[in-house]
């Protein structure tokens, strides 16, 4: 049964719609994960720190692709709300149209400069090698990553979560049969691990891109001839910023955290923090799902007026995150010794390292949901400034206090509870800004 933004969402029904959201996020999240997998396991620790220390400069590249992908759906969730279609397809194409255009850029100057940030972000020798190798192959297919990230919010607002889910999940298991194939049976090393991400992006930009373009799609969007719209654009661009601050800051407050472990605990810290990153991506994609699974449904009631079913989707919503995040908390905790000796087994200093930060940094999941979907909520509203708000304070500011103040105190220790500490001030944060603004948006 086809569910429509327009339908009012009871939980089987609100689930049902965003579940493919969710597993959709899951997916892309591994593609890190299997390359620091296989990295790990069949090429060694030196050029698994080389990953950890690149992979936060991609994804700040990247991030253009979710400010784009979250605050234009919105838009043009809210433009199909107020009855416009003709308008809301102008807005998307020229959106995809945009993204292009920047990804070829952003491409061309990372190849540039990639090798000098590498040197920043303290990578010598081998692995600064292994790094500019890794980095360099990932580029080449960073507009097909971007327009990924933009289209996992788009099929949403065309009603095609099922078409997203599948091209995900497509694209997922390009990546995993290619990084068996080209890392542990061919033993390309490094450059395998790289080229298999690189071919699964690919894949999971241009499937869309086809079925937008292609003349017997027959969903509420499709691209279209659009000229230049300075307003939608920079309404898109504000709207975005919270998830673009939020992507960039976690890549940079990475490096921040590598930094640090790098003097507290040498490149064993580095490693660690990797896996805790992978679970990480894993356990946070549940909450970034559901967040962009239900923010189109919001924004068109938004844009209808509809303020009882905005109501409605908001007491739903918080339930179902206290209930995830309490559930994933736990789960962090009974698995933290089987997932980190998926990784590091093999050295029994690094394991025990990995497993005892794993279980102090796990805590922040009971708060995370919260704030992701805080955020996200008032992306919906088209209120990007309290939403970018959310989004700085709890990804960059917090973080960076964190991870400079509490090594002092609790030398490794206070690099794991980093993380939970900036949750926990997040949280009153996003709590504030629910209070405060109740009265304007009326889902409360």
């Amino acid at each position: 049964m086809n569910i429509h933004l327009s339908s009012h969402f009871t939980y089987p029904r609100l689930l049902r719609f965003v579940l493919p959201s969710v597993v959709m996020m899951i997916f892309t999240s591994i593609y890190s994960v299997v390359d620091g997998l296989f990295v790990s396991n069949f090429v060694g620790k030196a050029p698994f720190t080389a990953l950890n220390l690149i992979y936060p400069l991609l994804g700040i590249l990247g991030t253009l692709g979710f400010m784009i992908g979250t605050g234009g759906s919105a838009l043009v969730s809210k433009t199909l709300g107020e009855g416009e279609p003709e308008k809301a397809n102008r807005i998307f194409s020229l959106l995809i149209y945009v993204t292009i255009a920047a990804g070829l850029a952003l491409t061309v100057l990372g190849l540039i400069f990639i090798e000098p940030v590498a040197v920043l972000m303290g990578a010598e020798g081998e692995i600064l090698t292994d790094c500019v190798l890794y980095g360099r192959i990932l580029l080449l297919s960073l507009t097909a990553f971007m327009l990924q990230n933009v289209f996992q919010s788009f099929l949403i607002t065309a009603e095609r979560p099922h078409l997203g889910l599948a091209v995900t999940v497509g694209a997922g298991v390009t990546n995993i049969i290619l990084d068996a194939l080209m890392v542990a049976v061919f033993r390309w090393g490094l450059a395998g691990a790289a080229v298999a991400s690189a071919l699964s992006q690919v894949a999971g930009g241009l499937v869309p891109l086809i079925y937008f373009l292609h003349p017997k799609n027959d969903s509420p969007l499709r691209l279209v001839r659009a000229r230049f719209d300075g307003r939608a654009l920079w309404q898109t661009c504000t709207n975005g910023s919270s998830e673009l601050m939020s992507n960039m800051s976690i890549s940079l407050v990475n490096m921040l955290y590598n930094l640090q472990l790098i003097a507290v605990a040498g490149a064993d810290g580095v490693a660690a923090y990797g896996v805790l990153m992978y679970v990480n991506f894993v356990f946070l994609a549940i909450f970034i799902g559901y967040a962009i699974g239900s923010a189109p449904i919001v924004s068109f009631h938004y844009g209808a007026g509809n303020w009882d079913e905005v109501k409605n989707l908001f007491g739903k919503s918080i339930v179902i995150i206290a209930v995830s995040g309490v559930a994933m908390t736990v789960l962090a905790e009974l698995l933290a010794g089987p997932l980190s000796s998926v990784f590091v087994g093999y050295d029994e200093a690094l394991y025990a390292m990995t497993v005892h930060g794993f279980r102090l940094y796990a805590l922040s999941f009971l708060m995370a949901g919260f704030n992701i979907f805080g955020s996200a909520f008032f992306t919906a509203l088209n209120d990007g400034a309290v939403s970018a708000a959310i989004s700085f304070l709890r990804t960059l500011v917090f973080q960076v206090a964190a991870v400079w103040i509490l090594p002092i105190f609790l030398e490794l220790d206070g690099v794991w509870l980093s993380i939970v500490a900036a949750e926990t001030l997040a949280l009153l944060v996003t709590g504030g800004f629910l209070l405060g603004k109740r009265k304007v948006y009326h889902y409360l």
